[in-house]
């Protein structure tokens, strides 16, 4: 089951913008990843069986693994990975391009959305997403950025959005 009326997608941050940055035994990292995982259970119980994950590293991660385990749990569940372009992990640490291709090869569906790099593939990517889903779950500390943007697109589409971020994790604007 894959129409746009039960399929949810996820935007989030890079572990750049985490206030744990790269160290997933932080506990507002186990914090966000058990908020994370209870969205996508509510979602589930809302309907949604297909998941759409942008692939970046970061909360993108958090949200496949999530879907992933919940596959394993419920029936009917796919992920598919967006990819905006092949050679998206290139420049990654070793262990974040290993995640990916695990994480890759674990989903149901790849869409690339062009074959290269170039300027606004990540944000064609992020439209693809929202153009093709009925929920939108955010991991958004209130910043500027890619997540921002998808938000405000996911707005405009009037595709609602469900944000899972800790309030008391939200940068001081």
């Amino acid at each position: 089951m894959r129409g746009r009326s039960c399929t949810c997608c996820f935007t989030g941050h890079r572990p750049e913008k985490l206030p744990w940055g790269d160290d997933e035994r932080d506990p507002r990292c186990h914090e966000l990843k058990k908020r994370l995982r209870d969205a996508v259970e509510a979602a589930y119980d809302e309907g949604m069986r297909h998941f759409i994950c942008g692939m970046a590293r970061g909360c993108d991660f958090y949200f496949a693994e999530a879907v992933l385990d919940l596959r394993k749990e419920r029936s009917g569940v796919s992920l598919e990975a967006a990819v905006p372009y092949p050679s998206q992990p290139s420049g990654w640490p070793v262990l974040d391009r290993v995640r990916w291709r695990r994480i890759l090869d674990a989903c149901d569906l790849e869409t690339v959305v062009q074959d290269h790099y170039s300027p606004g593939c990540l944000l064609r990517r992020n439209r693809y997403m929202v153009d093709h889903s009925a929920l939108v779950i955010a991991a958004y500390d209130g910043t500027e950025g890619g997540t921002r943007r998808t938000l405000e697109y996911a707005l405009r589409r009037q595709v609602p959005f469900v944000d899972i971020w800790p309030e008391d994790d939200s940068p001081q604007q």
